[in-house]
């Protein structure tokens, strides 16, 4: 049943969530307002109203996506570095969290322009803030640098492969990749 537009109106925030989620789930190909409207239980009407047509939509995923994969998680990272190494509390976050979304824009880049353009903002976003956690525990430009490629080569690897690690296996990993970069 269609939910009432006027007495439960969705944002278009509603809509970029729902969409990384259905990404995550069903490809790019799935971001299209009809099936996404169903998903939603209301009509595309609600779609048209947040959004100019589907290519502004997925503009606005994109951009999404980069809010909640890369600036959310270096804000969470900063409020709590404190308390923690942040490298490895990045590590652990990233390297346990359900990587679907991750290998959907991926793949959605390898052939579409602006998808790549995001993937490749989001990469240089990660690789820099890497890089100054490194220097910010006293490596030299080039070494944090060339570290920060590595560990993310690590993780992209890691992404887009099928093989997830048991919990304590992955720990161990992890804390080796600390010691390794830290060195």
């Amino acid at each position: 049943m269609v939910r009432d537009i006027m007495s439960d109106q969705l944002s278009a925030r509603d809509w970029l969530d729902q969409g990384l989620k259905t990404l995550a789930a069903n490809g790019f190909s799935a971001l299209k307002a009809e099936p996404l409207a169903k998903a939603m239980g209301v009509s595309r009407g609600s779609f048209y109203w947040h959004f100019a047509d589907v290519g502004a939509f997925r503009t606005a995923i994109l951009k999404h996506w980069r809010e909640v994969a890369a600036e959310r998680v270096i804000a969470d990272l900063e409020t709590a570095a404190a308390q923690e190494n942040p490298l490895l509390l990045l590590l652990r976050r990233t390297f346990s969290s359900r990587l679907a979304l991750e290998k959907a824009v991926r793949s959605w880049a390898s052939f579409d322009a602006e998808a790549r353009a995001a993937v490749q903002a989001i990469d240089r976003r990660r690789v820099d803030y890497v890089a100054q956690l490194l220097r910010s525990n006293g490596l030299a430009t080039g070494i944090a640098d060339a570290r920060a490629q590595i560990l993310y080569w690590t993780f992209v690897g890691y992404a887009l492969s099928d093989k997830p690690l048991a919990k304590a296996k992955q720990e161990a990993l992890l804390d080796e990749l600390v010691r390794i970069a830290m060195r």
